[in-house]
């Protein structure tokens, strides 16, 4: 079962990268299809917490370079079977028919998508009719790389801390935050699908989710989204001059971050308030 998670999560990723390689209605159908991998994973995840086994987020790298969407969709489907055949070992069985009924349509459709050209490797670095400079263009380089590790990072991460609580004030805003990194992660992923550079997040450290001490991962979180404020704020500075579109973008990032703060202030005066009453 920890080996059907590891699948599962690596299966999510790859629809996810092939969502920013497609265009038109088929875009939203693989954010969809991801979306849906993704709550299997939960759902295993917690399969595996309920019967006291031992996993991690440690994953194979997801090779993703393709010239066409289908050859990605084609894997996605092969990996999605594959899952489908193990499914045996899954000891609940009202999950196992969930997620059979779930492959079994997506399969389906991702058979009958429209293929299409990819280019989101095509290492042009172009942001529509942005004309950026070149300093603006190795700013936003940088910080679409290192900014959806990050959020992807923050999605593993709540996500493990959201299964591991049982306080619902908690999980409601981990909830909150993993849902703000979708969104973030789905917007960098989108422009770097867009500007030739899409690229898979990096393995996490095992170290960064298994959280021992809350209390300073949350006081730590608040001084790192203090500090990613700065960096939109830098970005949006250096892109303002040659794009009002990214400028706008950018400071609505850097906006959202600020509720991002104010959400784990409260939960850290939460989590202490309940921790000194026992």
């Amino acid at each position: 079962m920890t080996r059907l998670a590891v699948s599962t999560h690596e299966v999510w990723l790859e629809l996810l990268m092939a969502g920013f390689m497609a265009s038109g209605k088929s875009k939203q159908i693989l954010f969809d299809f991801s979306d849906i991998v993704f709550r299997h994973f939960t759902w295993m995840e917690q399969y595996l917490i309920d019967e006291g086994i031992e996993y991690d987020y440690n994953r194979q790298s997801i090779p993703i370079k393709v010239d066409k969407l289908s050859v990605i969709l084609a894997d996605i489907a092969f990996r999605l079977r594959q899952i489908d055949l193990q499914l045996i070992v899954c000891g609940d069985q009202a999950l196992c028919e969930r997620i059979t009924s779930d492959i079994g349509y997506i399969t389906f459709v991702l058979n009958n998508i429209e293929d299409e050209t990819v280019s989101a490797f095509d290492l042009s670095r172009k942001f529509g009719d942005c004309d950026l400079t070149q300093e603006a263009t190795d700013a936003l380089t940088l910080f679409l790389f290192e900014e959806s590790y990050k959020e992807y990072e923050l999605i593993m991460i709540y996500n493990y801390l959201k299964a591991h609580t049982q306080d619902h004030y908690l999980i409601r805003v981990f909830q909150i935050l993993i849902d703000e990194s979708f969104f973030h992660l789905k917007s960098f992923g989108q422009m770097m699908a867009d500007m030739g550079i899409l690229g898979v997040p990096r393995v996490i450290y095992k170290e960064l989710y298994k959280i021992t001490d809350v209390t300073q991962f949350l006081k730590d979180g608040i001084n790192e989204e203090i500090l990613a404020k700065e960096e939109c704020k830098k970005l949006s500075e250096a892109v303002g001059n040659e794009s009002v579109e990214l400028s706008r973008f950018f400071d609505c990032i850097n906006m959202q971050e600020d509720y991002h703060i104010e959400l784990m202030k409260r939960a850290l005066e939460h989590y202490e308030s309940i921790n000194n009453d026992k």
